[in-house]
């Protein structure tokens, strides 16, 4: 029986969304091929992947091993006590995992079954050689080629975890399936979190994103009632040193392998966070050379910290911007009142920091759930599929000044001609839009166009979270090349 032929493995009810994310689990675990198959799972911290490997372990009566951070001898022990569980027959101590991994895809021989082995990276902290034994193992002559098992391994350490299949890695090549589990998607957490206000909802994914672990654990179910109660739900959550929410953006630095100066890299954030997305403008906010800012910055973007994003209209120029919100949010709040916080002092803080979370941590959000609704676009909005979504500035010489393209929307390269812009946006989260930000939008066109651009059906978007002026909704209402874009497009259902 083919892959395509084997029975759906359905969903468990408890598991909110991750319909693509099992679907591509269970094809894996469904498939038939012989000989075992390796597969790699990853994702930051609270994303779910633990209790969604859990599920598929329990559905198909598969084997999840969750490692924990002990010396080899005590780890091989707990391996081998969750093979007598699987199997119901006695095991053997293991000496080393040159003898464990064998005896592993020796007990699963008669048909597919998923074998997790969560938090990987620390066994490979205490046995470096594992990831080579499990290569040797899957390669032509190894035991895996009589097995059925369905290799999954799993981790949080984004450094770890991302080296296992890249370069010259051991396992390189071997893998069937990777799949990095990642935030809701901002509809998505909107739903989760039982939201519908749309203005809340950026509010609080301004805050904690789309990590579902933040309202189910750390949080206790607690969810803004409604508008008037955000500020209260932070103060009491977010602030509230007796809530496990109040340390995790520091945890989420402090957990990984590579970070030796952790001052080093929460100044780095900090940077990015006041708004200074260059390597230059980084390097000077830190007080170092911008030589000595290329490591951290490779690091943070191996460890899913920091994103580095293109100038869509610069190259050469690319801007760095916070991927986890709650970051963003702990360096532009907490950490500066990290002292009066601990003692409690939580309302007075709150109230001198919600201009700041405004600008600086709602504001780059807003901008960033815009460009995320363009790339999902449905095609009639932009007139077709974007090719490249992103930001970017467009210089405008006689002035003597730049243009800020918050969403700009490029059509697929073709080659031989002029790369077509589909749109240029501006998004502003507290700011009614009106004639003027639509001027600068019509400039920023025709300099593209003086630059070589193809501008002839470019889609001129303004984006706002507080609405229009009656002059723009009159010139939109008149011209197909402009489009409003409220938050009740932002969060409607594609």
């Amino acid at each position: 029986m083919s892959v395509s032929e084997e029975p759906v493995l359905g969903k468990p009810d408890y598991l909110f969304d991750r319909e693509a994310e099992w679907a591509g689990l269970a094809s894996f675990v469904n498939d038939n091929q012989p000989g075992a198959m390796l597969g790699v799972v990853s994702g930051r911290r609270r994303q779910g992947k633990s209790y969604l490997l859990q599920a598929l372990a329990a559905a198909t009566g598969g084997i999840y091993f969750p490692a924990l951070e002990v010396t080899e001898t005590v780890a091989l022990r707990q391996f081998a006590d969750e093979l007598i569980r699987f199997t119901g027959a006695p095991v053997r101590p293991f000496r080393d995992w040159l003898d464990a991994i064998p005896a592993l895809f020796r007990a699963v021989n008669d048909r597919p079954v998923p074998v997790v082995i969560d938090e990987f990276p620390f066994l490979v902290k205490a046995s470096p050689e594992l990831p080579s034994i499990i290569q040797r193992e899957l390669g032509p002559g190894g035991s895996g080629t009589a097995s059925q098992a369905r290799l999954l391994l799993c981790g949080s350490a984004m450094s770890i975890m991302g080296g296992l299949l890249s370069g010259g890695a051991p396992l390189r090549g071997r893998a069937g399936l990777e799949l990095i589990i990642q935030p809701f998607a901002y509809r998505d957490a909107a739903r989760f979190w039982g939201v519908t206000d749309p203005r809340l909802a950026v509010l609080l994914h301004a805050i904690v994103g789309g990590t579902p672990a933040y309202r189910r654990e750390l949080a206790r179910d607690d969810a803004p009632a409604g508008r008037d109660d955000f500020d209260d739900w932070v103060i009491r959550t977010v602030l509230n040193p007796q809530t496990p929410l109040f340390r995790e953006a520091r945890y989420l630095l402090a957990e990984e392998t590579d970070i030796r100066d952790p001052s080093l890299y929460h100044s780095v954030l900090a940077a990015v966070a006041e708004g200074n997305a260059s390597p230059g403008g980084i390097a000077s906010y830190i007080g170092r050379k911008s030589n000595e800012v290329a490591h951290p910055l490779r690091v943070l973007e191996d460890c899913r910290l920091l994103l580095r994003e293109p100038d869509l209209f610069r190259p050469g120029k690319p801007q760095y911007r916070i991927s986890e919100p709650l970051v963003t949010f702990y360096q532009a709040v907490m950490s500066r009142e990290w002292a009066r916080l601990e003692f409690g002092d939580a309302p007075a803080v709150w109230r001198g920091a919600r201009g700041r979370f405004l600008s600086q941590v709602v504001g780059p959000h807003f901008e960033s759930l815009c460009r995320d609704y363009a790339i999902a676009a449905e095609p009639e909005v932009f007139g077709g599929l974007p090719g490249q979504v992103g930001a970017g500035v467009v210089p405008d010489p006689a002035n003597r000044t730049q243009i800020q393209i918050d969403v700009a929307v490029l059509a697929p390269a073709e080659h031989g001609r002029p790369r077509a812009v589909m749109s240029v946006g501006e998004a502003k989260w507290d700011e009614i839009m009106g004639a003027g930000h639509l001027a600068r939008l019509k400039r920023a066109r025709d300099l593209l166009a003086v630059k070589g651009y193809d501008t002839s059906r470019t889609i001129l978007a303004c984006y706002s979270g507080n609405g229009f002026t009656d002059d723009l909704k009159t010139a939109a209402a008149a011209d197909a090349g402009i489009r409003l874009i409220g938050l009740g497009q932002l969060y409607a259902s594609p």
